[in-house]
């Protein structure tokens, strides 16, 4: 009798909706092929491939994943030949859980196949962080408008080199926020499971990471720490039963990172701005705004939502010039901050929200493909360094213009009466 009740209680899909799925899959099998189809061609998918070729290593057991054979592929992938004395290294300096989490796409002998895969994952990432974003600070611009900031999501500069690249920081991305929304909704034990996976890379993630560590300790939120704790506890056990040393070398890697990457900081461009000043600009430039965004942190500890988000973005905007190398591929974390701002501007100045938004919005995406270009036509290499240079600045500069309308509560009827001329 159960039985019957269950087959009576299945619904066969109609007509309308067997062909619905049907052109999903379809489009999906499409955008599948265009992005193999561009790996094929396209060069770079130095980042993807710097792990995927670690954890192919691993899975065949023929390269040991930290060592400098996996470094010199990859160098030989971007530079056609091995690093130089001041170019970076490529050394992989991923913690070993999270080289575990490429094996799937290890299996795949052809990379191009492997980073397609990755690329159309990062896209279907990207759109979700965009959508999810939007949504969680209630945001519900007009159509063209929304489409738009999707379009200018997805093939933005900073975008398509992220694609190209192979990076993780659109995952990233994506978790930093998703452990925003889950403390939102109480969801602790998800938000420490978040960080923990995010708990690397610290050119991308370390100001939101230590962020979100005050956040906890401050109000008290020690299931975020369970999460944590459970999740580290699980990677670290899977890890050293699979590869008991992975530790020296990944400290190595670390270490060769670390101190092969001056010439990718900020202070590096900066004194090849300024030759003649006689303090260092980077580690000024660090101290100051290390102490700024401190300070926005214990102010943003007990703040409403739309205060703690503009605060994280800050951070991520701040990271960049705190002495980790750059990476323009990197930079596609920063788009919810760009997300942010044309939201304050189209909610405070109503009567100009028809054009200054998007007059906004084309800057953005058309300043850097501008600079890229001049660029590559021999214009002098201060256009290279304002391509990897501007966008945080111009975040964080951004932000700073909204910060009054971010950190003030949800505006009350009289504010709402009329918009700012």
């Amino acid at each position: 009798m159960a039985f019957q009740d269950i087959r009576k209680s299945r619904r066969r899909l109609s007509p309308q909706e067997t062909g619905l799925l049907l052109l999903a899959l379809i489009l999906l099998a499409g955008l599948l092929a265009l992005n193999i189809y561009l790996a094929r061609t396209l060069p770079g998918g130095e980042q993807f491939f710097l792990r995927w070729s670690g954890a192919r290593g691993f899975l065949l057991g023929d390269v040991e994943p930290y060592s400098s054979e996996v470094a010199q592929r990859t160098q030989n992938l971007i530079y056609g030949r091995r690093a130089q004395a001041g170019e970076y290294p490529y050394a992989l300096n991923d913690p070993f859980p999270i080289v575990l989490l490429y094996l799937p796409l290890a299996l795949f002998s052809d990379f191009a196949i492997a980073r397609g895969i990755w690329m159309l994952l990062s896209q279907f990432a990207l759109v979700w962080l965009m959508v999810s974003f939007l949504r969680a600070l209630e945001w519900e611009p007009p159509g063209w408008l929304f489409i738009s900031l999707l379009l200018c999501g997805v093939f933005g500069y900073y975008s398509l080199i992220a694609f190209g690249a192979g990076t993780p920081a659109v995952f990233l991305a994506a978790m930093f926020f998703a452990a925003l929304y889950a403390l939102r909704s109480s969801a602790d034990e998800l938000a420490g499971a978040l960080l923990c996976l995010t708990f690397y890379q610290w050119e991308v993630s370390a100001l939101f990471v230590l962020f979100l560590l005050v956040f906890v300790f401050l109000n008290h939120r020690w299931r975020v720490l369970a999460g944590f704790g459970m999740t580290l506890t699980v990677l670290l056990a899977v890890s050293f039963l699979a590869y008991p040393g992975w530790g020296l070398p990944y400290l190595r890697g670390v270490l060769s990172d670390w101190y092969r990457s001056d010439a990718l900081r900020f202070g590096a461009y900066a004194s090849r701005w300024f030759p003649n000043v006689e303090f260092s600009i980077g580690q000024w430039t660090a101290t100051l705004l290390g102490v700024l965004v401190f300070w926005e942190w214990i102010q943003a500890v007990n703040a409403h939502f739309r205060h703690i988000v503009w605060t994280a973005c800050l951070s991520l905007a701040v990271t960049p010039l705190m002495g980790f190398a750059i990476f323009p591929s990197n930079h596609v974390v920063l788009l919810p901050s760009l997300f942010l701002i044309l939201m304050l501007v189209w909610e405070r100045w109503t009567r100009r929200r028809g054009w200054l938004p998007p007059l906004i919005l084309l800057a953005v995406f058309l300043v850097p493909f501008w600079l890229y270009v001049q660029f590559s036509a021999g214009a002098p290499r201060l256009y290279a360094d304002l391509l990897i240079v501007l966008p945080p600045l111009a975040s964080l500069l951004g932000l700073y213009w909204v910060r009054w309308w971010a950190v003030r509560p949800p505006r009350i009827w009289a504010d709402q009466l009329g918009g700012r001329r």
